[in-house]
C-alpha cells in the first residue's frame, strides 16, 4: 500500500475531526454547553491558567536537567521560551509531537555538532512523561480500586501501556539490544536516515550512565503531572461538575496518553468526545463534560499565546531593526 501523501493526511485528520464533532454535537445540546462554558467561573479557570504556565516552567527545568546530564548547558528561561513556541506550534500541528519536532530543530541550530543529542533529549523527555502518566494512572487505579465501577478495562489499557514504555526503555538501555539493532544499519543506510538515526540512537543510549538524572526526572515529571490534573478538576468545577477528584486522578493521565495520538489536528474533537465519555460514567450529563472539555482545550490555547507572541516578535523584530531577513 502506498503511502498518504501529507495533504491527504490533512485531509483525512480534517474528515476525522468533522466527525467526532458531528457526532458530539448530536450527543449535546450545544445551547446548554454555550451556557455553561459562557457562565463558567473565572477564578477557577485562572487557577487551571496559572498551574499549566507553571508546569510548563517545570517542564523547561526537566528538558534542562537532561540536557546538562549530557553536558549540554542552556539557560531555564531559553529553554522555557523554546517550550511555549512548541506549544505554539502544537496547536497547527499533530499533536504535542508536532511541538517536539519544533523544539528539536530550533534548538539543534544552536547546537549543529550535537543535533543527535539535543534531539535525544526531547525524545527521552516524551517516553518519561509518558513512564509518569503510567505512574499517574497507576495511583489512580489503586486509590478507585472498590470505590468506582465499570472501569477494569483501564487496567489493560495499563498493562499494555507500561509493556509498551518497558520496551522503549528496553531498547534505549540494553546493550543486547544496542547490539542487535546494529542488524538495522543496512535499512537504514537504503532509506538515507544511517548517521540521524544512529547519532539519536546513541544519544539515548549515552542516557543509561545518569540514572539519578532520569529518576530526577521521573520525579519532576509526576508531581508536574498531578498540577496538571488538578487544572482539569478546575475546568471542571468552573461549569460545577461534582464528581469525586479521584475522577481526575484516572481521567486525567489517560486523556495525556490519548492526546499524544495523532488522530485529528491538534486533538480537535477527540478531546471533547473523551470527556464526554469517561465522565458520563460517573453520572456527569454530556453538556457539562463537553463543556469541561471545552475550557480545558480554552487553557491549553491560552497557554500556548506567549509562544505565539514570541514568534510573531521574531518575525516583526528584522524590520523593526532595519536588518534584512537571512
Amino acid at each position: 500500500m502506498s503511502r498518504l501523501t501529507r495533504p491527504a493526511r490533512i485531509a483525512l485528520k480534517v474528515a476525522v475531526s468533522g466527525a467526532v464533532i458531528a457526532y458530539l454535537v448530536w450527543q449535546i445540546d450545544v445551547g446548554r454547553a454555550v451556557d455553561l462554558v459562557g457562565s463558567s467561573n473565572g477564578l477557577a479557570l485562572l487557577g487551571a491558567l496559572a498551574l499549566f504556565l507553571a508546569t510548563t516552567w517545570g517542564m523547561a527545568w526537566r528538558w534542562q536537567l537532561l540536557l546538562a546530564a549530557r553536558g549540554i548547558r542552556e539557560r531555564l528561561g531559553f529553554l522555557t521560551g523554546l517550550y511555549f513556541v512548541g506549544y505554539a506550534a502544537g496547536q497547527v500541528l499533530p499533536t504535542s509531537i508536532g511541538g517536539d519536532a519544533v523544539r528539536i530543530v530550533e534548538h539543534g541550530r544552536k547546537h549543529p555538532g550535537r543535533r543527535g543529542e539535543v534531539a535525544a533529549a526531547i525524545l527521552l523527555e516524551r517516553v518519561i512523561g509518558s513512564a509518569g502518566t503510567l505512574v499517574m494512572v497507576a495511583v489512580g487505579l489503586a486509590v478507585a480500586a472498590g470505590r468506582f465501577r465499570g472501569i477494569g478495562y483501564l487496567v489493560w489499557i495499563e498493562a499494555v501501556s507500561v509493556a509498551l514504555v518497558a520496551a522503549g526503555f528496553f531498547l534505549m538501555f540494553s546493550t543486547r539490544a544496542r547490539a542487535r539493532l546494529g542488524l538495522l544499519r543496512p535499512l537504514a543506510a537504503r532509506l538515507r536516515v544511517e548517521g540521524p538515526a544512529s547519532s539519536v540512537y546513541e544519544g539515548l543510549h549515552g542516557y543509561r550512565d545518569h540514572p539519578r538524572a532520569l529518576s530526577a526526572v521521573l520525579g519532576v515529571t509526576v508531581v508536574l503531572q498531578a498540577a496538571r490534573i488538578a487544572a482539569i478538576w478546575l475546568c471542571g468545577e468552573a461549569v460545577g461538575v461534582d464528581v469525586s477528584p479521584l475522577v481526575y486522578v484516572i481521567l486525567g493521565p489517560l486523556l495525556f496518553l490519548v492526546m499524544m495520538v495523532p488522530f485529528t489536528i491538534n486533538g480537535l474533537g477527540v478531546r471533547e468526545a473523551f470527556f464526554v465519555a469517561f465522565l458520563g460514567r460517573f453520572g456527569v450529563d454530556a453538556d457539562a463534560a463537553f463543556a469541561t472539555g471545552f475550557l480545558f482545550y480554552a487553557v491549553t490555547i491560552a497557554t500556548a499565546l506567549p509562544g505565539g507572541a514570541i514568534l510573531l516578535w521574531r518575525s516583526a523584530r528584522p524590520a523593526l531593526l532595519g536588518t534584512p531577513r537571512a
